[in-house]
């Protein structure tokens, strides 16, 4: 069934995007409270794969449900909305996201090295010491802005440590991913499809040229660093080609480097709005932080959607799918649904339980590197609310227009 359903409402139109996030949200409410998903048409623009238009998932049992059964919900051909267009993935290769198994799986094996419990807690120490020297930089050079100065370092730090990128690079990698993000990846003018996909594409250029380059230097000398182990055969011979590297890389900068980044920004501005959980946060850090990572990564689900393709006739709350039909996760709905969370507009940073999908649904496309996002928002919340005790946000936030990625890109602070 793709008939549109007429309700004020347009998810595929830039203009709601546009809207205040309190705004969005009353009619997401109004979305779940449907019987049924509701068909949105989708424009066509050039440049873009345009599709005839997809079903919003809005309910957080629909989205665990699609989450859950991959082989029906299919990642394939990609899962950004809308899709890229079919000659993307032959010159940038296929991004695990993008994959069903067995590749996918062949893919997560592999680089599931990187996130490996050893792994994580041989960071630790690293982690620490670079949260030290942001924070050392802050008290000297003043609070301007909180994502720049602190949310934004931290993340690509830890990354091109792990994958031993050269220092004299860092800076012109955290350029390349400032661009890639800015892509907002909603339907719009040609004039502005074309200046932002091609800025877009440039970026992710240089970072997979940057990336491949280092691999063929370690595959005849490796070292200790993830691109090492990713490029040289592990015991069953399994390792990466040059490009499924290079999209691995630029998949870990944009995917990792965001939702550790956003989360960070967005809790600084909950917690100041919050004071009473600020307040418990400070008074027993240990005993709350986890609580709070998980709480503001439900609240502002830093990824805001995922695009499936159907695979084979389905129907779910009564709207029967054909294969090639499109369905939409729109994961920070589903972190608002009344029938899962108790006054789910409320921040509370001891909500228990708390099955979010902030790091998307259960199933074989769960975040890989949800534990290293938590392990690097503990550490700098650390840092910080030990040396800078009174550090608040001022103002409101910038946000980034797009329908995919929840990014601030600036909060004024001081401390």
């Amino acid at each position: 069934m793709t008939t549109a359903v007429d309700t004020g409402i347009d998810l595929a139109d830039l203009a709601f995007w546009r809207r205040p996030p309190s705004e969005r949200e009353r009619d997401f409410a109004r979305l779940r409270g449907l019987p049924h998903p509701v068909f949105f048409p989708e424009r066509r623009v050039p440049l873009l794969r345009s599709g005839k238009g997809f079903h919003a998932l809005v309910k957080h049992a629909d989205v665990v449900e699609a989450s859950r059964n991959a082989k029906v919900f299919s990642s394939e051909p990609a899962v950004t909305n809308p899709e890229p267009p079919g000659w993307v993935k032959h010159v940038f290769g296929d991004s695990m996201v993008n994959l069903d198994d067995p590749r996918h799986a062949r893919l997560r094996r592999i680089v599931s090295r990187a996130f490996s419990p050893k792994m994580l807690s041989n960071l630790n120490d690293d982690i620490a010491a670079a949260a030290e020297r942001i924070v050392d930089d802050v008290v000297k050079e003043g609070p301007r802005d909180f994502v720049s100065q602190v949310a934004a370092r931290l993340p690509i730090h830890v990354i091109c440590d792990m994958m031993g990128i050269p220092p004299g690079i860092r800076a012109k990698v955290h350029e390349h991913v400032d661009v890639s993000t800015a892509y907002t990846g909603v339907r719009m003018s040609l004039p502005r499809t074309v200046a932002m996909a091609g800025r877009n594409m440039a970026a992710l250029f240089a970072l997979q040229r940057m990336v491949i380059a280092l691999g063929r230097e370690r595959e005849r000398d490796p070292g200790g660093d993830l691109v090492s182990a990713l490029v040289t055969a592990n015991v069953d011979g399994e390792r990466l080609t040059p490009k499924e590297l290079g999209s691995f890389f630029t998949l870990l900068l944009v995917a990792g480097n965001e939702t550790a980044r956003n989360t960070m920004a967005h809790g600084l501005k909950l917690l100041t709005d919050n004071p009473g959980e600020r307040e418990r946060l400070v008074d027993d850090f240990d005993g709350h932080i986890a609580g709070a990572i998980e709480e503001t990564v439900r609240y502002v689900s830093p990824i805001m959607q995922f695009r499936r393709t159907v695979t084979e006739e389905y129907e779910m709350r009564g709207v029967r799918l054909a294969p090639g039909d499109k369905v939409v996760l729109f994961y920070g709905s589903a972190n608002r649904d009344e029938e899962v969370f108790d006054a789910p507009g409320r921040y509370d940073i001891t909500r228990k339980p708390n099955p979010h999908v902030g790091f998307g649904g259960p199933g074989p496309h769960f975040c890989l590197g949800a534990n290293l996002a938590r392990q690097e928002i503990k550490i700098m919340y650390r840092e910080l609310f030990t040396r800078l005790p009174g550090i608040r946000a001022t103002g409101e936030p910038e946000l980034l227009l797009s329908n995919f990625d929840n990014s601030v890109t600036a909060q004024p602070f001081t401390f």
